[in-house]
């Protein structure tokens, strides 16, 4: 095949997906059921194809030329996510932890598919957002004192010894103390308490709107709508809420526990499997491992600005595994992009050739890392993904 490659992407039809949002952005075909998220890249689960063949095969036949000193796999995994539900509440090991866990569930002897696995392969799983539409979701801890503050707005009384331990401090170790608190059985009338109260907030303020405790509350009375009866509803009150407008970005490295709540956004990722869940979710969850992984150091969320001119927005994280360029190509321009490394380019709206390839919205090629340079022409949104 001749570079660039065109990628079939894989659709995952996970039940917090949207079933029209891929259709309208990108004229793909509705299903009638959620499309969630569109995957691009060589993940072993679930790799995109280039004619017909799995791009992991691709790049095992080929490793130098296809990924270059970035090898012997492709270090990322690109998604667009369309969010219609809460996605788990969620944390990523780092590195070091995922060797560990990986290795001493392999010792035990847990099959990979088993759904009560917890490490299905011993890399991290750094990841970073970029809207496409305005987005929003849950983002690292609080401040404690912000976090207290929250829970006394919901009048509850069974919250009242959280709320002591927060403004006791140290910030850490208070995070530490409610939120294991929150996920336990014995805090069940509490969490039930809050729920109820939530329910009474609902409808007072809009998601994306008012400022205060009042339109922070109707967000997590939309949590406790769409996941009645758990605990990570609770414990999403120590989270930062976090809204995105199109082209703003945020990145979540290891143990910063996240949730996305709703909105399309370009998602870029190291390439691993790796998620500790607690609550959000009818999946696995390991709520020992992941109070293990936690960072539960306050902090407000990662914002990843964008650096560039002439159309080019490069948004760098601070990992090794990805980096992400958005061109903002105007009618009759063109960019001529370096090469070197294995790339993947996704056209979010308009029209683009890059190359002799020509690719339309929700169209993605792979770029192999033998290729010097490529130029991309046309009036389109392109973004593209590399290593770090």
């Amino acid at each position: 095949m001749t570079p660039p490659m065109r990628l079939a992407p894989v659709i995952q039809p996970y039940a917090w997906g949207s079933p029209t949002a891929f259709p309208e952005l990108f004229g793909t075909p509705a299903t009638g059921e959620p499309q969630a998220e569109m995957w691009m890249g060589a993940h072993p689960s679930a790799p995109s194809t280039a004619g017909g063949v799995p791009l992991t095969e691709l790049i095992a036949r080929d490793p130098e030329g296809m990924t270059g000193a970035s090898g012997p796999g492709l270090p990322y995994l690109l998604k667009v996510l369309a969010v219609a539900g809460p996605l788990s509440l969620q944390v990523h090991p780092s590195a070091e932890r995922a060797r560990a866990g990986f290795a001493r569930e392999e010792a035990a002897g847990v099959p990979a598919d088993d759904p009560a696995r917890t490490y299905h392969d011993p890399f991290p799983k750094p990841e970073m957002v970029c809207a496409l539409t305005p987005f929003h979701g849950l983002c690292g801890f609080r401040a404690p004192d912000e976090a207290a503050g929250l829970l006394e707005s919901l009048g509850v009384t069974e919250t009242a010894g959280w709320v002591e331990t927060l403004r006791a401090g140290p910030a850490a170790e208070a995070l530490r103390e409610v939120f294991q608190d929150m996920l336990g059985d014995a805090a069940k009338t509490a969490r039930q308490a809050v729920e109820r109260a939530l329910a009474g907030r609902a409808g007072r303020a809009g998601r994306a709107g008012a400022a205060g405790a009042g339109g922070e509350l109707a967000v997590y009375a939309d949590l406790a709508r769409a996941c009645p009866d758990d605990p990570g509803v609770t414990a999403a009150l120590l989270l930062n809420h976090v809204r995105l407008g199109p082209g703003e970005a945020v990145f979540l490295g290891a143990g910063v526990p996240h949730a996305y709540l709703g909105g399309v956004a370009v998602e870029i990722m190291g390439n691993s499997d790796n998620v500790l869940r607690c609550g959000l979710t009818t999946k696995h969850r390991d709520v020992p491992e992941l109070m293990r992984v936690v960072d539960f150091t306050p902090s407000p969320p990662h914002h990843v600005l964008p650096a560039g001119a002439g159309g080019w927005h490069g948004y760098h994280p601070p990992v090794a595994q990805f980096a992400l360029v958005r061109h903002e190509l105007g009618e009759g321009a063109a960019h001529t992009v370096p090469g070197g490394v294995p790339q993947i380019l996704l056209c979010a709206s308009g029209r683009v050739a890059a190359g002799g390839l020509a690719l339309g919205p929700g169209e993605s090629a792979f770029v192999p890392a033998s290729v010097p340079e490529l130029r991309l022409a046309g009036a389109a949104t392109v973004f593209r993904a590399l290593p770090g």
